[in-house]
């Protein structure tokens, strides 16, 4: 991923994709505290598209408050330069990835003497479940692994280190021959695998509550409704 063409848009300015670094003692990346959002542009008819900018934009805002981080930059700057990285890169279709981070001012758990960064990456990226997982299905494990309580590690918020959880929970999964892992909570009712899970009666959709869940952009959604911004025309 490090050694490619390309931009990606740090602290506020466009950086060459391989000059985009930091420092081995960031605080994010011993501990884990930092947000981060997973956005989709597609192709479309008038060029490309990125569904729901503006929302996920919002969230990544609130998970950022939800752990206490001040981003830097207001919302318009942060969707300006998700369009701009979409467009720099020459994208037609692509995974948008915005992080808020700790920078390596210090050590420990106290955070307040840190700088927050902000970096946004774009680059294109298929299906997660990959074409034939979206073709023929995949085959879904449920989890020795039990996704934590909210009041636990906050997973109402996107956070970078929440993600160790599922990052088990499919390793488990893959090793026993499974494509994906279901995780269910304390109480014992489904949570989430990697990929939205609801269930349709008679024409009715029905999806888990988001107590213990990060909400997602795409379960408000109807079909009719793809509220979209426009990176290339």
């Amino acid at each position: 991923m490090s050694d490619r063409d390309g931009l990606i848009w740090l602290d506020g300015e466009m950086v060459p994709w391989r000059d985009a670094k930091v420092h081995v003692l960031t605080h994010t990346l011993h501990y884990g505290m930092g947000v981060f959002e997973g956005v989709r542009a597609y192709h479309a008819e008038k060029g490309t598209a990125i569904f729901r900018l503006e929302e996920h934009t919002k969230r990544l805002y609130e998970s950022a408050h939800i752990l206490g981080m001040e981003i830097p930059f207001d919302s318009d700057t942060l969707n300006q330069a998700q369009l701009a990285s979409v467009r720099e890169n020459s994208l037609e279709s692509a995974y948008i990835r915005p992080m808020v981070f700790y920078g390596s001012e210090g050590m420990g758990l106290r955070a307040d003497n840190l700088r927050t960064h902000v970096m946004i990456a774009a680059w294109s990226w298929g299906s997660y479940l990959g074409e034939e997982g979206m073709t023929k299905g995949i085959r879904i494990r449920t989890s020795s692994f039990t996704r934590h309580h909210v009041n636990i590690t906050m997973c109402r918020a996107k956070a970078n280190g929440n993600y160790m959880n599922s990052m088990l929970a499919l390793k488990e999964a893959l090793d026993t021959g499974y494509d994906e892992a279901l995780l269910l909570d304390s109480n014992g009712f489904v949570w989430r695998a990697a990929v939205k899970i609801s269930l349709s009666f008679e024409m009715v959709k029905f999806t888990h509550p988001i107590l213990h869940l990060l909400s997602t952009e795409s379960r408000a959604v109807p079909s009719c409704n793809l509220q979209m911004s426009w990176a290339r025309q």
